[in-house]
């Protein structure tokens, strides 16, 4: 059988409701890279949080992170980074917003928060990753992959209005949840991240299986020969991606038990 290049978005997908990898879905990923096939993990997550979820899996599993702002290979070397201009970044810092709404940085090797929030920090108990507060007044905007605002989705209403009115042109922008407005460079997702990929890899298209849940995904599902929502998915993706198919349950190892039965494990 020709190698295909299976990649998965983290959470609503490929993890269950606690946000940690279900054991059928350790062990069918470990079955397919064994006979051949490319893994990849494609998540809006920093990459230093998504390193706990390749460790468990125990397979060489490229890593695309901060929704396709960097692609990292097995071995942990950069293959692709693609960050926000400088100028672009401090525009994007300094959008007025309101105080309950949290602005978030993902540079090269960390998280920078404008205030504490330790609500955010529950999605991140199975990797133990973290962020470092810094005033907003003292953000320079060099090497962000991802500006992110976390918080009402109505007060994310005005402030991607906002950002549109002022740079849209010059930025892509989509949601990872309804409360996470995330801001990369145009161009930046995950889907030119996977056609990247796909060429490193000399995988076509067709052979690629994609699963992903949300709007940061889209790109990615669009451009895979066999595209995925969870039945839990955001229902604009089945607009966005028609040709997608919809599987189980996110929290059900959805995707494991696809993959077992389409490669007949």
């Amino acid at each position: 059988m020709s190698a295909h290049l299976i990649v998965s978005d983290l959470d609503g997908t490929l993890l269950g409701a606690d946000h940690a990898l279900a054991e059928v879905t350790v062990e069918t990923l470990r079955s397919l890279a064994a006979r051949g096939h490319h893994i990849a993990l494609a998540s809006g997550r920093h990459y230093r949080d998504m390193l706990a979820f390749r460790d468990r899996l125990g397979i060489a599993a490229h890593l695309v992170s901060t929704n396709g702002a960097y692609t990292h290979a097995p071995d942990g070397s950069l293959v692709a980074a693609r960050h926000l201009p400088a100028a672009l970044a401090r525009t994007l810092i300094a959008l007025p917003r309101p105080a309950g709404v949290r602005l978030n940085l993902y540079h090269d090797h960390e998280w920078v928060i404008d205030a504490e929030a330790p609500e955010l920090l529950a999605l991140h108990a199975h990797t133990g990753f973290g962020y470092r507060v810094v005033p907003a007044a003292s953000l320079d905007g060099e090497r962000v992959g991802k500006v992110l605002y976390i918080g009402d989705p109505e007060a994310l209403d005005g402030l991607e209005a906002e950002a549109r009115r002022r740079v849209g042109e010059t930025l892509h922008i989509t949601y990872s949840t309804d409360n996470s407005l995330e801001l990369m460079a145009a161009g930046v997702n995950k889907g030119t991240a996977l056609a990247a990929l796909l060429a490193r890899l000399e995988v076509p298209a067709e052979r690629c299986l994609a699963f992903g849940d949300n709007l940061n995904d889209t790109e990615m599902l669009a451009l895979a020969g066999e595209a995925h929502i969870t039945a839990n998915g955001h229902p604009a993706l089945d607009r966005a991606v028609p040709a997608a198919r919809r599987i189980g349950h996110h929290d059900q190892a959805a995707v494991a038990r696809h993959l077992a039965e389409r490669f007949a494990l």
